[in-house]
C-alpha cells in the first residue's frame, strides 16, 4: 500500500514521498524497510535517527529533519492502530454458518450472516443479530439477546436473560451473568439469596479474557457504552459502569457500586461495594478503595487517598526507620537531662 493512501485513511498529513510501498508495521527500534512506525512519546525520540523503517507517525508539533517521509497526525498512537488495522484485520472472518456439531434451541432467531461454531450451545429463545460471530465452544443462555456485529472468541460463557450491545467484543474465558455473592446468615449457616436480576452490556465493549461480570441481585449489573476491561476484571453483583471507562487487569470491583464516565482503574484495584466514584477519576494500581471518590479526582495507595497526599505519607513511611533511630536518641538524650536535674 502506497503511503500517500496510508496517509488518507489514517487522516494524517504527509510529509515526504507518498510514494513508497509500506508492507507493514513495527515499533521503532523494531521495524525495517518498507514498514511504517510512529512516534507518540518523547522518551522514544531518541531512535527515531537509527530507525530502519520507511516512514514514520509523528505528533503535528514534532519539528524534525528525518531523510524518510512522515505521517503528521494530532494523535500518533490511534493513527499508528489504524494503520496496523490496514494489514492486519483485527479479527478473524468466518462464513454464515452454523457447525453441525452446534445445539441450537428452540425459538432461536439468527439474523443474516451469523456464524455459530463447533460445540456451540445456543438455548432457547436466544436472539442473535445480524453479522455476529460465535467461536467454538461458547455458551449462550435462555433469552439472551447478541445486537448487531458482537464478536465471542472461543469458550464464552453468556448466561440467561443478558443483554450484549452492538459491536462487542468478548475474549475467551469471559463469564457473564453468574449468581452475585449473595447470602444471608441464619441459624448458624450462610443461605444463598436468588440472584434474579441480569447484565447488560452496551455498545462497543471489549471484555478481555476471562473476565466475570455478575448479574444483578435484582436490576441490573451494567458496563457503559465503549467501556474496555483487560484480562481477569471481576465486576460484582448490581454494578454500574458508565461510559468509556477503562478496568485495567485484576481490579476487582464489590457489588452495587456506581462507576461514572471515563474512570480508569488501574491494575489490581480493588473496590468495596456501595460506593460512587465520580467521573473522569484515576485510581492507582492496587489501590484500595473504601469510600466514595469525587468526580475529576486522582486516588493511590491503601486506604486510597487523593494522590499528592499518598505520595507524601509514603515518602514518610519511607524515611520511618531513621525517624526511629532519631527519636531513640533523643530518649537517651532526655534522660540524661532528666538525671542532671
Amino acid at each position: 500500500m502506497k503511503l500517500a493512501q496510508i496517509a488518507e485513511k489514517v487522516g494524517g498529513k504527509l510529509k515526504g514521498d507518498g510514494e513508497i510501498e509500506i508492507e507493514g508495521a513495527a515499533g521503532l527500534e523494531e521495524a525495517k524497510a518498507g514498514q511504517i512506525s510512529f512516534l507518540a512519546s518523547p522518551k522514544y525520540k531518541q531512535f527515531l535517527e537509527s530507525t530502519q523503517a520507511s516512514a514514520v507517525i509523528l505528533p503535528i508539533s514534532e519539528e524534525n529533519n528525518l531523510k524518510i517521509p512522515t505521517i503528521q497526525h494530532p494523535n500518533p498512537y490511534y493513527a499508528f492502530a489504524r494503520a496496523v488495522g490496514l494489514f492486519h484485520p483485527e479479527k478473524r472472518e468466518f462464513p454464515a454458518a452454523v457447525h453441525p456439531t452446534a445445539i441450537i434451541g428452540q425459538q432461536v432467531k439468527l439474523g443474516k450472516n451469523v456464524y455459530i461454531g463447533p460445540y456451540c450451545v445456543i438455548e432457547d429463545q436466544v436472539e442473535i443479530k445480524d453479522n455476529c460471530t460465535i467461536q467454538a465452544g461458547c455458551f449462550i443462555g435462555q433469552k439472551s439477546q447478541l445486537a448487531e456485529e458482537v464478536y465471542l472468541y472461543p469458550r464464552v460463557t453468556i448466561y440467561h436473560d443478558c443483554v450484549i450491545g452492538q459491536r462487542v467484543i468478548i475474549h475467551s474465558g469471559v463469564v457473564i451473568g453468574s449468581d452475585g455473592f449473595g447470602f444471608a446468615f441464619e441459624k448458624g449457616k450462610y443461605h444463598k439469596i436468588p440472584q434474579i436480576g441480569n447484565v447488560i452490556i452496551e455498545d462497543e465493549v471489549e471484555i478481555g479474557a476471562n473476565c466475570t461480570i455478575d448479574r444483578a441481585a435484582l436490576g441490573t449489573t451494567r458496563i457503559g457504552r465503549g467501556t474496555k476491561l483487560d484480562n481477569l476484571v471481576h465486576v460484582g453483583h448490581s454494578v454500574e459502569i458508565g461510559e468509556n471507562a477503562i478496568l485495567v487487569a485484576q481490579v476487582g470491583i464489590s457489588g452495587s457500586t456506581k462507576i461514572g464516565r471515563q474512570v480508569t482503574l488501574a491494575g489490581q484495584a480493588g473496590l468495596v461495594g456501595h460506593i460512587n466514584i465520580g467521573d473522569f477519576v484515576t485510581v492507582g494500581a492496587q489501590a484500595g478503595v473504601t469510600k466514595s471518590i469525587p468526580a475529576h479526582t486522582t486516588v493511590s495507595g491503601y486506604p486510597a487517598r487523593e494522590h499528592r497526599k499518598a505520595k507524601r505519607i509514603e515518602a514518610c513511611l519511607s524515611n520511618l526507620p531513621d525517624y526511629v533511630e532519631r527519636i531513640k536518641v533523643l530518649e537517651k538524650e532526655i534522660a540524661k537531662l532528666k538525671k542532671l536535674r
